[in-house]
């Protein structure tokens, strides 16, 4: 179950004009499951990515990346589970193709304007006849609400589906913002297995949604771990249909910072939710580091905590083996770190300063806080004025049997 978080109704989920969604059931890798989702986008739309570090990135990955740098006007993207389409090749990448060459040919419009995604298992072939296949049913399928469905469809050993949503007004004009994303394991920044995908009926010129998609993925998407594995297949895109009238050419408008502060508030709670349901989760840690001479050192710290295995297993066992912290904030990478100046909480418990225990600690205030399924990590690094948020959850023995069995 994940941690604080149920899945908005389908009535929850507002339309954003000039974005429909269709789902089919394609039998991509299983029967009886809906995995292919189809997004057509109205014209005039602009579209940004951001995409996996991982060098072994998947065939659709590098067909999104060509695509998107082409300048072409993107009008529909192409999403299937259960097969990565990852270490495939050249074979891979002709699949990739094929499938957007297919939606191309199902919507009337360029395959260079169409973005293809694929999530699920690596190292084995996409099965594109069936994914063509399955588009006239996708196609058939489109409509402006099935946000619900897309979100459900685009999941893997995700035990629930992801989706946000909100109105609100700006300068007289009402903004619509819808987004799903999906992700369980193979979580870690830069980015997760994870796939997110944002709509705004706003319009956003297209450098101005180049650095808002990096700078959201930087305050969400690359802020969450649950294990520490970097994925082939990343993707998070946001779109902006400027269907609403509300029109952004260079951030100077009014109103700008409004909608700019509500499409991060909606990636975040999207990235949240991934870390909500990371695989075998049963606790929601924040950590939060202040104090250091830049972000990157922040988050730095963050990473460390949120990766340590020993850490993540203590937080399960509700066991405050607080040392563990300390040891991971020690091998952070900060050469010149003075563990002296270091100050750590748990929520709003004083665990350690000036280079070991506070005095004040108590370890049933520590056991007490380890109870709790949200937990924030504070970590005061003492060096400057620095902050970064890493989120993360618990190692839990179902993480071992969730992936053990993943295949099967």
């Amino acid at each position: 179950m994940p941690v604080n978080y149920t899945t908005p109704s389908a009535e929850q989920l507002f339309p954003v004009a000039g974005v429909r969604l269709g789902t089919a059931e394609a039998e991509i890798r299983k029967k009886n499951r809906r995995d292919l989702t189809l997004i057509e986008l109205a014209p005039g739309a602009t579209v940004a990515g951001v995409f996996t570090l991982n060098r072994f990135c998947a065939a659709p990955v590098q067909l999104c990346r060509k695509h998107l740098a082409s300048g072409s006007e993107i009008r529909a993207l192409v999403i299937n589970t259960g097969i990565a389409n990852a270490g495939t090749g050249e074979p891979g990448l002709a699949a990739a193709q094929a499938s957007c060459e297919a939606v191309a040919q199902t919507l009337g419009i360029n395959p260079q304007q169409v973005l293809p995604f694929s999530t699920g298992v690596i190292l084995e072939l996409l099965p594109v006849e069936r994914l063509i296949a399955g588009l006239p049913a996708a196609q058939a399928d489109l409509a402006a609400d099935h946000w619900h469905a897309a979100a459900h469809a685009i999941m893997t050993t995700d035990t629930v589906a992801k989706a946000a949503s909100r109105k609100f007004t700006v300068d007289g004009q009402e903004i619509t913002i819808s987004g799903i994303s999906k992700g369980a394991g193979m979580i870690k920044p830069n980015m997760a297995t994870m796939l997110g995908y944002l709509a705004t009926d706003a319009g956003i010129a297209q450098p101005l949604l180049d650095a808002l998609v990096k700078e959201a993925a930087d305050a969400s998407f690359n802020c969450i771990t649950v294990d520490g594995d970097t994925s082939t297949n990343d993707s998070f895109v946001m779109i902006a249909t400027g269907q609403s009238g509300a029109r952004f050419v260079d951030g100077s408008e009014a109103g700008w910072a409004e909608v700019k502060a509500a499409l991060i508030a909606v990636s975040v709670e999207l990235a949240q939710a991934i870390v909500r349901d990371g695989e075998g989760a049963t606790k929601f840690i924040t950590i939060a580091v202040e104090g250091g001479q830049d972000a990157e050192e922040c988050r730095k710290v963050g990473y460390a905590i949120g990766h340590s295995p020993l850490v993540k297993t203590a937080f399960f066992a509700s066991d405050p083996n607080l040392g563990r912290i300390l040891a991971a904030i020690g091998y952070a990478g900060i050469g010149d770190l003075d563990v002296d100046g270091i100050r750590v909480w748990l929520d709003d418990v004083l665990v350690a300063e000036k280079g070991g225990r506070a005095a004040s600690y108590q370890e049933a205030d520590g056991a007490r806080v380890m109870q709790q399924a949200e937990i924030t990590v504070r970590v005061d690094l003492g060096r400057g004025p620095a902050t970064a948020k890493v989120y993360s959850c618990d190692f839990s023995y179902d993480y071992v049997k969730i992936n053990a069995d993943y295949r099967s």
